[in-house]
């Protein structure tokens, strides 16, 4: 006899935790812009709470986020507040909050659209929405991912199936095992993702032509090597520590012409193309054969979100499609056709949402607010004595205060005083603090007081008087 068991239902308990979560995120929220961004070494060391041996029985659901909410909060780093300018992190606006509440209640696999035709559908429009504003092909493929590395790693494996498909090479069935070898050109300040994307591949991680660059870290054309069909090359919108662009206008034609594919890396630079004043940056680049970005950072929706386009459509689902018997035809876009993950949160719900709350001038606001931003940071920095190393193009500042030794002591006082936080990084042999204006929330007041933080420290460390 089959025993009788009994179906859990949500119950008053259950709707009083959702309620519950919901009020502490939201004084999460309002409090965050008010603390320290970064947690103290206490809270840090408290985590420890949340640990130890599996309960034997469970708890209440308001039980379990009053301790998620008590030990996890304050160990959290204020990436939602408006003073967190570290490694290009744009905070979640509040729709794109909300949405992400509704994801998790709707609780869909974004696989194929008969799991879910609400959250297909929605990815539909948005990737619809993304090209217009990026200024790229209608007709381009799309799948959204969790960030620019996967980002990367499907565009360059479009890259992969094309030119080696071109040569009569299957390398989906095939492998790369006697394939017919192909180079990969990149800057010689070529993002760790796109290296990690590349060795993933299985194109190696140092088996690159690697081109010198400028004194912002721009591909320098002249210095091209001799490039073919068999070739991919890869550009940046958006140098990680400069916020310089590759001169696509140049490259792109060049490598066209002798048959090359080209790949742009623009995780945060790509979105340059959505505001009138930065556009001109992205000059050419809608030429390139492939495009990866992340909406977790310019166009603040929460993590994780982001974006693989190719031009070639047909490239990317030739290697991320799949067919089973259990999986049924379709004449509409599949979303696990064009993305290496088959079961997966149905995220562009929240970049759907951001994007429909902000509208086009919107975005374009967020864009220009911040990198005003950063043009004054850079000039209150520069007019108090301490060198910007770079040409402040959109929401990049690199800031030298002296020696090596005398900036790491600022940047580790910076983050240990907790007005602001900004990380360190090494640029073309200097040692430098990076500012990453990338969150709708900074606000003036918050550049005032950061900068005054940033200038008392600097001050203190060099022992300069402070007028």
């Amino acid at each position: 006899m089959v025993p009788k068991i009994q179906t859990p239902l949500l119950d008053g308990t259950d709707l009083e935790a959702l309620e519950y979560a919901a009020r502490r995120a939201m004084a999460y929220l309002n409090e965050v812009r008010s603390r320290p961004v970064a947690p103290s070494p206490l809270a840090v060391r408290d985590l420890d709470q949340l640990g130890g041996a599996l309960p034997t029985s469970g708890s209440d659901p308001r039980t379990v986020i009053e301790l998620l909410d008590r030990i996890g909060s304050p160990a959290t780093v204020a990436n939602a507040g408006g003073r967190f300018f570290g490694f290009v992190n744009g905070a979640s606006v509040p729709a794109s909050v909300a949405a992400a509440w509704m994801v998790s209640a709707w609780d869909q696999n974004c696989n194929l659209r008969v799991m879910s035709p609400a959250t297909a559908a929605i990815e539909d429009i948005t990737l619809a929405w993304v090209k217009q504003l990026l200024g790229l092909p209608a007709e381009c493929g799309a799948g959204l991912v969790t960030g620019g590395t996967v980002a990367n790693f499907a565009g360059l494996a479009a890259a992969r199936h094309a030119l080696l498909e071109s040569t009569g090479w299957d390398v989906e069935n095939q492998g790369l095992f006697g394939a017919p070898a192909l180079n990969v050109v990149v800057g010689d300040e070529v993002h760790a993702s796109v290296i990690k994307a590349l060795g993933l591949l299985g194109l190696g991680r140092t088996r690159l032509n690697r081109v010198p660059v400028d004194g912002q870290g721009r591909m320098r054309p002249d210095r091209l090597p001799v490039l073919d069909d068999r070739t991919i090359v890869c550009l940046q919108a958006g140098n990680v520590n400069t916020g310089a662009f590759d001169p696509a206008s140049e490259i792109i034609p060049a490598a066209h012409a002798a048959g090359a594919w080209v790949h742009v890396d623009g995780a945060f630079g790509l979105w340059a193309a959505a505001s009138p004043r930065q556009r001109h940056l992205m000059k050419g680049f809608e030429y390139a054969d492939s495009w990866s970005t992340d909406a977790h950072k310019w166009p603040n929706v929460g993590y994780d979100c982001g974006i693989a386009l190719v031009r070639d459509a047909r490239a990317l689902r030739s290697v991320m499609a799949i067919s089973a018997p259990y999986i049924p035809p379709s004449v509409l876009r599949e979303p696990s056709q064009y993305t290496p993950e088959m079961s997966r949160r149905a995220r562009g719900v929240e970049l759907w949402a951001a994007l429909r709350s902000l509208g086009r001038e919107g975005i374009a606001a967020l864009l220009d607010r911040t990198c005003a931003h950063a043009q004054r940071f850079a000039a209150g920095l520069g007019e108090a004595g301490f060198e910007i190393l770079n040409e402040v193009v959109i929401n990049q500042v690199l800031v030298s205060f002296g020696s090596a030794e005398v900036t790491r002591a600022v940047i580790e006082r910076i983050q240990q005083d907790g007005t602001c936080w900004c990380g360190p990084t090494e640029w073309q042999d200097r040692t430098a603090m990076r500012i990453s204006v990338s969150s709708w929330a900074t606000t003036s007041e918050d550049v005032e007081t950061s900068l005054a933080a940033m200038l008392r420290i600097a001050r203190e460390v060099k022992r300069i008087p402070i007028d």
